[in-house]
């Protein structure tokens, strides 16, 4: 246990994790995330999808976009870039771009529909 302790701290004293930098990365995460659940929203009204085949779309979505996020802004490591990786890479922000989704979706939906 302690030598874990100990190869912990000299990795942060080699790769310190910057506060502010985390946070940039938090705020670029949300703005992806608001952004792609819109356009989500965009693609289920157009679609004329209703009820739970929306919400799963939606989920699918954003369970892509954790995919891609994962793959391609963090190379594989978010613990680089994220102090909650599990939080702030896969789950984050979920529940916050539903609003934005639904929206969308409702909007789009009227318009294809009328």
């Amino acid at each position: 246990m302690a030598a874990y302790a100990l190869s912990e701290e000299r990795e942060l004293a080699i790769n310190p994790i910057v506060g502010t930098s985390v946070q940039h990365n938090n705020q670029v995460i949300s703005n992806i995330r608001n952004l792609t659940a819109s356009l989500f929203g965009v693609a289920a009204g157009t679609l004329g999808l209703e009820s739970y085949p929306g919400f799963i779309f939606y989920l699918a979505g954003t369970l892509l976009v954790s995919i891609l996020l994962f793959a391609l802004k963090t190379d594989g490591k978010p613990s680089a870039y994220f102090y909650r990786p599990l939080g702030d890479m896969w789950v984050g922000d979920v529940f916050g771009g539903l609003s934005g989704f639904v929206l969308t979706w409702t909007l789009f939906y009227g318009l294809v529909r009328a």
